[in-house]
């Protein structure tokens, strides 16, 4: 197995110089060097065979017994130096001071075809980041991050990728609900890759301390290997670096709202600096069209990050790297400018997302009022909003009355359509066709592009959960079957028909499938 080795991070940047894998306190440095936890029987369940290819392996290089032990923690790649990366963080809206990598570490970084990838190993073990945790990560939690990562890669959502997916052989203590009572799960790993996994908590954490110097040392690094367009540091290099970074979370999250993914949990220490999905905790995927929805048990009361307010929790974020970035540029007005801009962005953004969801090319001005009242329909009843885009595909303009029949099947309940329901949903389809009108696509034209962006296929907690039910029990076709159904989520593939359906009823209060905790 040969990988091309370009280590970087741990190379240009200030290391931890306490060798110790203790949990402690790390000042003026961005990294401690630690080595993964050996395993004591892993075993490899999946690979994805794109990213193989992206760092230059081979299927034949998966199945080597040197790939197994490099990914699932028992061999170090040669001349490299694994280590956990440090940052800060607000939680849930609160200061939380010191986080970093507590149970990530970074095995090195490789390029091929003139892209470079962080190897990052999920579960590995402890770090001097993991306070009062083992470091380690179970089965389930393990199969809903590999299986969402290349999910959204191919929904063409901005986000980190994963390679493999290991058993550990070892067992792992979890209380999944957080109500005292805790089981042994079986242990794994997923090999997690990225471009770059900082995040806004790396700056955070030197503003905090006022620790200047070392900010600027990491800023200037992050510009140099991942926004080397923008030029030397300087001033205005720093505040055009941040309006970057703004405009790639804004289309990332505009990406989510598009897909019905709602992230769960937001914190500033879980958004990347290069505006990708990262850390697939307890995530999930819109059934019913709701805007109050969360997947997260820990955000059931306050709902901070439900899918409505992702967009809102962005801005709020980029204004907590703001003041990070502030001791570079010593200016507020620059920054709020470039956060301004985001609202008004948002706007524009999240029209003309709404537009291609609906076929619409053209830009009216009545638009706006017709996304509102569709969004106000859908929540008339429990209407599913995967099933809804991707059927309204098959709406005739010349034929608005059948509209309502077109997407019947985006009901849970079809007796709650009253009267009135039906009545308001006709007047919508009767304007939706007339809007139509105006365009110049035909039926057929429209309908592939619209479902160019209404998937049919999307990573529901239910069917994650039935893979892992499965791979409890030692059957992991169903991790292989969804896999390769997810790579072509916009594809008919009728064959996997039984996929593009509702929530099935048993599993709309099952652990798992409706809510999930920071431990999922």
């Amino acid at each position: 197995m040969k990988l091309q080795i370009k280590d970087i991070f741990n190379k240009e940047l200030p290391a931890d110089p306490v060798l110790e894998n203790t949990r402690r306190q790390v000042k003026s440095a961005c990294f401690s060097y630690v080595t993964p936890k050996k395993t004591s029987k892993p075993k490899l369940l999946h690979v994805s065979p794109d990213m193989l290819k992206n760092l230059g392996l081979t299927e034949e290089d998966s199945k080597s017994e040197v790939f197994l032990n490099v990914f699932t923690g028992n061999k170090v790649l040669p001349n490299t130096k694994p280590y956990a990366m440090c940052y800060a963080g607000h939680q849930f809206g609160n200061w939380a001071g010191q986080l970093g990598d507590g149970r990530a570490i970074n095995l090195a970084e490789v390029e091929h075809n003139n892209k470079s990838w962080v190897l990052q190993l999920k579960g590995a073990g402890e770090t001097p980041y993991s306070r009062t945790a083992d470091g380690l990560a179970v089965l389930r939690s393990s199969i809903r991050e590999y299986l969402c990562s290349e999910a959204m890669h191919h929904l063409g959502v901005p986000t980190t990728r994963a390679l493999s997916l290991s058993l550990t052989g070892d067992e792992v203590l979890r209380d999944v609900m957080y109500n005292g009572n805790p089981d042994y799960e079986k242990g794994a790993i997923v090999c997690r890759v990225s471009p770059s996994f900082l995040r806004f908590g790396n700056y955070e954490i030197f503003a905090a301390r006022q620790d200047h110097e070392t900010l600027k040392t990491l800023v200037d690094f992050t510009i140099k290997h991942h926004f080397a367009h923008l030029g030397n540091p300087s001033k205005e290099t720093y505040l055009a670096f941040f309006n970057e970074v703004t405009q790639r979370t804004l289309n990332m999250i505009i990406e989510w709202q598009r897909v019905g993914f709602v992230h769960g949990v937001m914190n500033t220490d879980n958004m990347s600096i290069l505006g990708l999905t990262i850390d697939y905790g307890p995530y999930g995927w819109l059934e019913g069209f709701d805007f109050g929805w969360t997947p997260n048990t820990t955000d059931s009361e306050h709902k901070r990050y439900r899918y409505g307010n992702q967009p809102n929790i962005g801005l709020w974020n980029l204004y907590q790297l703001a003041n990070a970035l502030y001791p570079l540029v010593e200016e507020v007005e620059p920054f709020e400018t470039i956060l301004n801009q985001y609202k008004t962005d948002f706007d524009i953004k999240s029209l003309n997302m709404m537009r291609s969801k609906l076929g619409l090319e053209k830009e009216h001005e009545a638009d706006k009022l017709l996304i509102q009242d569709l969004e106000d329909n859908l929540l008339f009843t429990e209407t599913d909003m995967t099933i809804f885009f991707r059927t309204l595909s098959d709406f005739d303009k010349d034929n608005s009355l059948e509209g309502l029949s077109v997407i019947s099947d985006a009901f849970y309940v079809p007796t709650e359509i009253s009267d009135s329901i039906r009545q308001k949903w006709n007047e919508w389809f009767g304007r939706y066709a007339t809007r139509l009108q105006e365009e110049s696509l035909s039926n057929s034209e429209r309908k592939e592009k619209m479902n160019a962006v209404n998937p049919k296929y999307v990573l529901r907690n239910y069917m994650a959960q039935l893979a892992i039910d499965e791979a409890d029990k030692g059957n992991y076709e169903l991790i292989d079957e969804l896999f390769n159904l997810l790579k072509n989520p916009y594809t008919e593939q009728p064959e996997q028909q039984k996929w593009f359906a509702k929530r099935p009823e048993w599993a709309r209060h099952k652990v798992g499938c409706s809510m999930l905790s920071c431990s999922s």
